[in-house]
């Protein structure tokens, strides 16, 4: 069985996710072909692009066949699927974000559509079938504005680019204006309660005829309750009979048949003030995402023709010098060639101390140059920068929806139309068990019981509460791919950990050299020719050690878990830990087995020629950081690649509670399966999302140490540390928790108070204003303490 690597990008251009699902389709396609066995995603890194492997028979098929296929397959896929992110006005909550979801789920060109409650719409579409257009007509028909496409994606290069940035703020004015002033919402709840008032001090000294109150409390009744009934009436249109807005008009209109005027426009009032409550808290939970990452300069110091211009950021190509001064925000991804300065990366971090970047390093899109005047080699596009890409994720994160939050929205359209029957049943019933049976009396009973059960409080403050929770996180430099993984944070029983860049920082350097059948000068040189062909931080180390070896490396070959092969100078080089010079049958001196630092060893020409012990450096928080999950209860396992002996030392010092070292890659795997076996086990695996994807994808939650500036992060991990700080870790768990205690807190308050009210309300007990509170107030109660968890301090 032999592999093929191909490039996704070649297959897939700009994919914006290598856990797209079109990558699973090019993946099903090709193992469809015979002498195919298996076809797998190997993530990318800073100097790779991301491939898919296949692993293939070549008696049965041939390289030229599936390069072939693998183009034709990602050809087709390319033409066929397009990608939306979609951010709307007038989505309020759940129950309204599900009747959208089902709506658009059946239109056939939309491949996939997940709605969030908090006004964000992610649509996989058939190209062959609908355009961009199309999709957005689609949306519109929902009765729903525009404000901004968030993301343009549709993995050819000739297709849809509506703006530079992929940010296509296509405004529908035929729905309002977006631009208008803030007031002007809150104008039919002003008119109405106005009304409501004056109306009520007219009914205290009678001076109303039974017309003209009619009138006055229809007039006060227009502003709010038109609006909750055209929406009800437009989804019951599409089929969707009971929804809230169904239970408000429904109610109201009722207390207008018995003569109940005040309380009929009181709680569409009240209903509507509610919204607007629940608006302005999403949008606040919006704007402080926002505000936190969307703070790219609107022009960049571009060098042209030995002189720097201003120009937008959109029209800097990759390859172009830029200056950024003192004070300045970096407008694109870079690479750093002046010497050096300090960056404040708050913005992207949630770190207020600055960091420094020296010459052939990366500055991020977002950053404040904090010392002179610097230039910078452009890196990456506008739309590609780490900044960008993390806005666009932390957009999406509200559509993939918590258990909790899909159970609520289930819940919601069981439990209305059980409402809406019982109510019935309270006016009807009655009559053949009452003797002095009015039926006026028990419709009301029946309205408050409509308008008590309405499940306002549940539908808005728990998304809201999950949006909060993201928001918080990402604050502390913490990315969560989405609400559902802030509920399973709470449920971790194990942390399992890599050792290398999650725990220690991955800086290695050279602490020891020694000879054995060559002189140093002349066997260090063609270790560090090989190993300046790898990423690995060891490899590194010996490569700034020796500087710059200037020789030509030629059949490099990486064996796993052993180490490099290849030919340096026209010589026979291997450089790698001792099992690879067991396996080539080259003789290993006893003492090579004792050494407890990580040890490279060296072979020329089938002799031993010496050997390299590096030292890495533990980072400053990691012991907080173990002693942190031991307070949560969560055990601690660390796995790695070096040495049981090495890996034990680090593991003492910590207080980890399992250690393994001398792990291959799929040595990895095993000990995660290993320990998902455990009834009841939650596993997070905390790596670097480079090496450890397979890892990170088997776990249940796969978090990422270090996810600022590494696009294979972003891509493998489901949470993404972006400090680099293992103690957050246990921020992300606290953050997961603190939210999970505001989504059941609100819970309990709703069911709790409705619960108490309905059966006052049914007994004759209460009346339509309790109803109002049990309601409203109770929602009111719920968004702000939903809105509390944006404050909290982790």
């Amino acid at each position: 069985m032999e592999k093929i690597k191909i490039d996704l990008d070649l297959l897939l251009p700009e994919i914006p996710d290598e856990r797209d699902a079109c990558v699973q389709r090019i993946i099903t396609m090709m193992q469809n072909h015979k002498g195919i066995a298996k076809a797998h995603l190997l993530p990318g890194n800073e100097k790779d692009e991301a491939k898919l492997c296949f692993h293939f028979d070549p008696d049965q098929i041939s390289l030229e066949q599936i390069q072939a296929y693998a183009r034709e397959a990602g050809a087709a896929i390319t033409r066929q699927y397009g990608h939306l992110m979609v951010e709307v006005e007038k989505i309020r909550e759940m129950m309204e974000a599900g009747v959208v979801e089902g709506q658009l789920k059946k239109v056939p060109a939309l491949v996939d559509v997940s709605v969030s409650a908090t006004g964000n719409i992610r649509i996989e579409y058939d190209q062959t079938l609908m355009d961009k257009e199309g999709v957005l007509k689609e949306i519109r028909q929902q009765g729903l504005k525009v404000k901004e496409v968030l993301k343009v994606h549709s993995h050819d290069h000739d297709h849809d680019h509506s703006d530079d940035d992929g940010h296509d703020h296509d405004h529908d004015h035929s729905h309002g204006d977006s631009n208008a002033p803030a007031w002007k919402s809150y104008l039919p709840a002003i008119i109405s309660f106005t009304m409501l008032i004056a109306g009520i001090i007219a009914d205290n000294y009678n001076t109303f005829p039974g017309w003209v109150r009619l009138i006055w409390y229809g007039i006060a009744y227009i502003p709010v309750g038109i609006p909750v009934a055209v929406t009800g009436f437009k989804f019951l249109m599409k089929g969707d009979i009971f929804t809230e807005f169904i239970l408000m008009t429904i109610a109201t209109l009722g207390a207008f048949y018995i003569g109940e005027y005040p309380e009929g426009v009181a709680v569409m009032l009240f209903y509507t003030v509610g919204e607007l409550f629940q608006d302005a808290a999403v949008n606040r939970a919006k704007r402080s995402i926002k505000a936190l990452l969307d703070i790219r300069p609107d022009t960049a110091m571009v060098l042209v023709n030995g002189t720097y211009q201003e120009v937008a950021p959109t029209d800097v190509k990759v390859g172009d010098t830029i200056q950024v001064r003192a004070g300045e925000r970096v407008p694109l991804d870079g690479e750093m060639l002046s010497e050096g300065s300090a960056f404040n990366t708050a913005a992207l971090t949630g770190e207020s101390k600055p960091s420094t970047i020296r010459k052939g390093e990366t500055a991020l899109a977002g950053m404040i140059n904090q010392e002179k005047v610097i230039e910078l080699k452009v890196t990456k596009l506008f739309n590609d920068s780490s900044l960008a890409r993390i806005l666009t994720l932390v957009q999406e994160a509200t559509t993939r929806k918590a258990r909790t939050e899909q159970f609520i929205r289930r819940f919601a359209r069981i439990y209305t139309p059980i409402v809406v029957f019982l109510a019935i049943g309270i006016a009807l019933l009655p009559y053949f068990f009452v003797a002095d049976y009015v039926f006026n009396d028990w419709l009301y009973r029946a309205l408050i019981f409509l308008v008590i059960s309405c499940p306002c409080a549940l539908v808005i403050s728990i998304p809201l509460g999950y949006f909060g929770g993201i928001g918080a996180a990402s604050r502390k430099g913490i990315l969560f791919k989405g609400s559902n993984y802030l509920d399973l944070m709470t449920k971790i029983t194990s942390v399992i950990m890599d050792k290398t860049g999650t725990l220690t920082k991955g800086v290695f350097k050279v602490q020891e050299v020694k000879s054995y059948d060559l002189p140093e000068e002349e066997w260090l040189p063609l270790a560090a020719a090989l190993e300046s062909r790898s990423t690995h931080p060891v490899a590194q180390a010996i490569v700034a050690h020796v500087k710059d070896p200037g020789l030509a490396v030629e059949d490099l070959e990486e064996i796993s878990g052993h180490g490099l092969k290849g030919k340096a100078g026209g010589r026979t080089v291997l450089a790698g830990n001792v099992k690879l010079l067991e396996k080539m049958n080259i003789p290993v001196r006893e003492e090579l087995r004792s050494i407890t630092d990580t040890i490279v060893v060296v072979a020329v020409d089938g002799k031993l020629a010496g050997y390299v012990t590096i030292a890495d450096e533990m980072k400053e928080d990691s012991k907080e950081a173990i002693n942190a999950l031991h307070g949560m209860n969560i055990k601690t396992t660390m796995l790695s690649g070096d040495k049981q002996s090495v890996v034990d030392k680090v593991a003492q010092y910590l207080g980890i509670d399992h250690a393994y070292g001398d792990l291959l890659p799929e040595n990895k795997v095993e000990k995660v399966e290993q320990a998902k076996k455990d009834t009841g086990a939650i596993i997070a695996f905390v790596g670097d999302g480079i090496n450890d994807a397979p890892v990170l994808a088997l776990s249940d939650v796969g978090i990422a140490m270090g996810g600022l500036g590494s696009d294979a992060a972003i891509e493998t991990a489901d949470v993404i540390i972006q400090t680099d700080q293992p103690s957050r870790i246990a921020t992300a768990i606290g953050i997961g928790r603190a939210t999970n205690r505001i989504v059941w807190q609100n819970i309990a308050l709703a069911f709790g108070v409705k619960a108490i009210v309905l059966v006052l309300g049914a007994g004759g007990l209460a009346t339509m204003w309790e109803a109002v509170f049990a309601d409203v107030g109770v929602a009111l109660l719920a968004i702000l303490n939903a809105v509390r968890i944006q404050r909290m301090k982790f």
